[in-house]
C-alpha cells in the first residue's frame, strides 16, 4: 500500500507558495477520512501444528523468516533473570551442537544472511532474512540455532563482562536511574519492573545447565508462531518450515503467566540524592486502563498524545517549555498492558532551582485533564497525528507478518489494525475526559508518586507541600517506607 504525491510546478504564481504555507490556509484544508484496508496474509498450519502468516511478495529475491515463542523473562523466577535474558541473545553468538560460533559467523557472511534474536517481558522472538537461491542452507543453520545452541562458554563470559559493564553504568545516567527507581517502586518485586542487576550475571546463574533448562521451556514448537514473507509461493515453503520443524522437541509443560502487579506504594515524594545541576522527574501512578477493544483504551490513547505525548504541541511542552522556559523536553507516557492496568506519568528534567516548580506545573496541567474535556480541535489533531502515522505499520510485508504474530501472543482479533483505527476515529472530548476524570485526581498529585534524582540542598522551596519526603538510598533494589 503506498501514497504518491504528485506536486505540479509549471504555470503557478511565485505568491502562491508563501500563501499555501500560512497556519490558516495549512489549517482550512480538508481531506477525505482515512480509510483502511488491511493487506493480505494468509494463515497456515504446519506440522507439527504451528500456525504460520505468509505473505508472498517477489519484489526481490529474498525471502524472510520470523519465529515467536510464547515465553520470556516474565514467565520464570527471579533468580533466572539473568539465563531467560542471555539465551535468545546467546543463540546467536554461542554456536550450534554442529557448528562453533566461529562457523557459524562464517556461514552466516557467505550466504549474506542477516539474522536478529531478543526477548523481553513474555515472548521471545527471532528472524532471518536470505537471498532466495540459499533459502535451504540458511534455514538449516538458522534451525539449528533456535533448536540445538551450544552455549559455548567463551561466547557466555563475553556476554557477561558486557552485560556486568552495562549494568555498572546505568548508575551514571540519571534518567536512567529514575526510572530504575520508579519500576521498583510501583511494581515492587514484580517481573514488569525487574531490570538486570549485577547478581543475576554471577557465573553460576549461567551455567550451562541452567541456559539449556531455560532454553527447553521456551524454545519449543509449542510456544512457536512462524511467519513468512518474499520470493518463495506456500507449496514452495511448506516443506522447508516442515523439515524445519522435523525433530522439534515438544514443551515439557505450559508457562504460567505471572499474576498482575498490585501497585501497592505509598503515593509522595521519592528522592535519590545526587550531586547534579539539574533534576530528572518522573511523576506517575497505576491506572485502570487496558489494552482492549473498548472506549477506555482508544480515549486513552487520544488522551496521551493530548497531554504530553505529541511532542512540543503537547499540552504539556507547551506549558513547561513554551511558555515558562523551564524544560527542553517534557513527555507523558500512558501503557496499556493487556492482562493488567499500566502506568500513567509524565517526565522531564529541569534545572535544580526549578523542580518543585516544574512538578507543580505538571500537577496542573494533569488536573485539568482530569477536571474538564479537551476542545474538538485537540482532540481532531490528536486523532490525524494517529491515524496519519498509521500506513507505516504497513511499509513492508515483512511488517504486517510481524504485527500479526505480535497480536496472535497477545489473544487479540486478528483484524485488530482496522478495529484500532475506527477505534481512535470514534473517541469523543467527553470520553477523553472521562478517562482521566477517572484516572487523576482534579489536582494533578493524589495518590501520585513523585521520584526525584538530584540535589534537594539545591531545589526551590516547597517540597514538603507536594507529598511525604522519602529519601533512597543509591543501591536499594526496592524501597518502601
Amino acid at each position: 500500500m503506498g501514497v504518491a504525491i504528485i506536486l505540479v510546478w509549471a504555470g503557478l504564481p511565485a505568491g502562491l507558495f508563501a500563501q499555501q504555507t500560512t497556519p490558516s490556509a495549512i489549517a482550512s484544508l480538508e481531506f477525505a477520512p482515512l480509510e483502511f484496508r488491511l493487506p493480505a496474509t494468509v494463515q497456515h498450519r504446519v506440522d507439527p501444528g504451528v500456525e504460520v502468516f505468509f505473505v508472498e511478495d517477489h519484489s526481490l529475491p529474498l525471502v524472510s523468516v520470523f519465529a515467536r515463542f510464547r515465553g520470556g523473562p516474565s514467565y520464570f523466577s527471579r533468580d533466572e533473570h539473568g539465563a531467560t535474558t542471555a539465551v535468545p541473545l546467546l543463540l546467536r553468538s554461542g554456536g550450534t551442537l554442529e557448528l562453533s560460533p566461529d562457523s557459524v559467523d562464517e556461514l552466516l557472511e557467505f550466504y549474506a544472511a542477516a539474522t536478529s534474536f531478543g526477548g523481553g517481558g513474555p515472548s521471545s522472538f527471532s528472524s532471518v532474512n536470505m537471498l532466495t537461491r540459499y533459502l535451504d542452507e540458511v534455514l538449516e543453520i538458522w534451525g539449528g540455532m533456535l533448536r540445538d545452541p551450544a552455549f559455548d562458554p567463551t561466547r557466555v563470559e563475553v556476554w557477561r563482562g558486557q552485560r556486568l559493564d552495562n549494568v555498572r553504568r546505568q548508575s551514571d545516567i540519571p534518567a536512567r536511574v529514575a526510572i530504575s527507581k520508579f519500576n521498583d517502586l510501583l511494581f515492587d518485586d514484580h517481573p514488569v519492573g525487574w531490570e538486570l542487576r549485577a547478581e543475576d550475571l554471577d557465573p553460576e546463574d549461567l551455567s550451562p545447565e541452567i541456559l539449556r533448562s531455560v532454553h527447553r521451556r521456551i524454545f519449543c514448537w509449542g510456544n512457536l508462531t512462524l511467519g513468512v514473507t518474499g520470493d518463495v509461493t506456500w507449496n514452495e515453503i511448506r516443506p522447508k518450515l516442515e523439515r524445519l520443524l522435523d525433530g522439534w522437541p515438544s514443551c515439557e509443560q505450559d508457562l504460567e503467566p505471572p499474576p498482575p502487579p498490585t501497585f501497592s506504594v505509598e503515593p509522595g515524594v521519592y528522592v535519590v540524592r545526587r550531586d547534579l545541576d539539574q533534576s530528572t522527574i518522573i511523576i506517575g501512578k497505576s491506572s485502570d486502563v487496558r489494552l482492549a477493544d473498548d472506549e477506555d483504551y482508544f480515549a486513552a490513547q487520544i488522551g496521551n498524545v493530548i497531554l504530553g505525548g505529541s511532542g512540543l504541541t503537547s499540552r504539556l511542552a507547551r506549558r513547561v517549555r513554551t511558555e515558562e522556559g523551564l524544560a527542553y523536553a517534557v513527555a507523558s507516557v500512558w501503557t496499556t498492558p493487556r492482562r493488567s492496568g499500566g502506568i500513567i506519568a509524565a517526565t522531564t528534567q529541569t534545572k535544580s532551582e526549578s523542580t518543585v516548580e516544574v512538578i507543580r506545573l505538571i500537577a496542573e496541567t494533569l488536573g485539568e485533564m482530569a477536571s474538564d474535556p479537551p476542545d474538538d480541535a485537540e482532540v481532531r489533531d490528536a486523532v490525524d497525528r494517529i491515524a496519519n502515522g498509521f500506513v507505516f505499520n504497513f511499509e513492508t510485508p515483512a511488517l504486517i507478518v510481524s504485527r500479526q504474530m505480535l497480536y496472535l501472543s497477545q489473544n487479540l482479533p486478528l483484524d485488530w489494525l482496522p478495529r484500532f483505527l475506527e477505534g481512535v476515529q470514534g473517541v469523543t472530548p467527553g470520553a477523553v475526559h472521562e478517562v482521566f476524570r477517572r484516572n487523576l485526581a482534579p489536582n494533578g498529585l493524589d495518590d501520585m508518586v513523585i521520584v526525584i534524582v538530584g540535589d534537594p540542598e539545591r531545589f526551590d522551596p516547597g517540597l514538603e507541600d507536594l507529598g511525604p519526603i522519602r529519601f533512597l538510598e543509591e543501591d536499594e533494589a526496592a524501597a518502601r517506607p
